[in-house]
C-alpha cells in the first residue's frame, strides 16, 4: 500500500482531522489521525495490516505487541498477516503493563505495532515492558509516523506513512494564542494518544 492510498483511506473515512488537538505528550497539533475511524472497516484494517506486516516480515517476529488502545486492532491484523501470536499492553495505575494473562517468552522476537507515533513515548513504554519480560524487541511498525523519522526508538522503525506534522508546546501554540478551544480525542483520560 502506498502513501497516497493510505491517505485516501484516512480521508474517505473522516479519520484525518483538522483543528486544535492535545496529544498525550502534552503537545498541541492542528492535525489528528483518528485511526479507529479507518480500522472500524475490517477490509481496510486487513489491507493496512497486511501492508505493514510486509514491511516487517524480514525481522522474523514471533510475537506482535500492540499498546492499548490504538495498537490493538492494527496489532491484531499485523499478527494475523504474519501468522504469529498477537497481544497488547495496557495501562494499570498509569503504567504500561502486560495484563489479562498475556506473557512473553524469554528471547521471543517481538515487534511493537502502533497506529500513530508522534514522540514515541507510548511505544517506548511498551518496549520497556517487553524487555523486562525477557522479550527481544526487533522492530516497531506504525500506520502513521507523525515524527517524520525523529521518534527516539533504538530498533528499526517502519511506517506506511511518514509525515512530519507540526506539534507545539502549549506556550508556543498558535491556536492557544488565538483562544481556540482544544479537543482531546485520544484514548488516555484527559489527552490523546501519541
Amino acid at each position: 500500500m502506498n502513501e497516497e492510498t493510505l491517505r485516501a483511506h484516512f480521508e474517505e473515512t473522516g479519520a484525518l482531522l483538522s483543528g486544535h488537538f492535545q496529544l498525550s505528550s502534552g503537545l498541541h497539533s492542528p492535525v489528528y489521525f483518528q485511526s479507529a475511524l479507518v480500522l472500524q472497516y475490517a477490509d481496510r484494517a486487513e489491507r493496512i495490516g497486511r501492508s505493514l506486516a510486509d514491511r516487517l516480515r524480514d525481522l522474523e517476529p514471533d510475537l506482535v505487541v500492540g499498546p492499548a488502545l490504538g495498537g490493538i486492532v492494527i496489532g491484531h491484523e499485523v499478527a494475523r498477516a504474519l501468522d504469529v501470536r498477537g497481544v497488547f499492553t495496557e495501562r494499570k495505575d498509569g503504567e504500561m503493563a502486560l495484563r489479562r494473562g498475556f506473557s512473553i517468552r524469554r528471547a521471543e522476537r517481538v515487534v511493537v505495532i502502533e497506529d500513530v507515533v508522534t514522540t514515541g513515548k507510548s511505544t517506548g513504554e511498551a518496549i520497556q515492558v517487553i524487555r523486562a519480560a525477557g522479550g527481544d524487541v526487533v522492530g516497531v511498525g506504525a500506520i502513521v509516523d507523525r515524527s517524520g523519522g525523529t521518534a527516539p526508538l533504538d530498533v528499526p522503525f517502519r511506517s506506511l506513512l511518514s509525515l512530519p506534522v507540526e506539534a507545539f508546546v502549549p506556550a508556543e501554540c498558535p491556536d492557544c494564542r488565538a483562544g481556540a478551544p482544544i479537543a482531546k480525542p485520544g484514548s488516555r483520560p484527559g489527552a490523546a494518544r501519541v
